[in-house]
């Protein structure tokens, strides 16, 4: 099982990104993909997470608007689209996969539940 992000880099605030995040080693399907993000300081944050077995997805008050997440089931692909950027973005972007469970519309996924991680990307936005 193997996830590899991709997308981040440096923008300027009001600007807009698409991180990827490409699993390898299993098919989506029975799994949740979580995007969570952790700045200097902060503590992480699950910001979006995907049931892909009955599409639900959760979006955390702080992105909600901005962000969605949607998959490309030919490329076994999640993507992460961020519109509106904002300086308190900026983080290290991770997807993780966990059990259909693990994701619920209306709970933030909980890292714990997430057995499988990538190794991040960089977002930066500046004002």
């Amino acid at each position: 099982v193997q996830l590899v992000e991709s997308g981040g880099v440096l923008v300027q605030a009001g600007a807009f990104l698409r991180l990827s995040c490409a699993a390898s080693g299993f098919i989506l399907d029975d799994y949740a993909i979580g995007w969570f993000r952790q700045a200097p300081g902060k503590e992480r944050e699950g910001v979006s997470c995907i049931n892909i077995r009955d599409g639900n997805t959760y979006y955390a008050n702080s992105v909600k608007g901005r962000f969605t997440i949607s998959r490309d089931n030919t490329k076994n692909t999640l993507y992460l689209q961020m519109d509106s950027l904002k300086p308190e973005d900026t983080a290290i972007y991770v997807c993780a996969a966990g059990p259909s469970s693990s994701c619920v519309y209306n709970r933030g996924p909980e890292s714990t539940n997430f057995g499988s991680w990538g190794q991040g990307t960089q977002v930066t936005v500046s004002s």
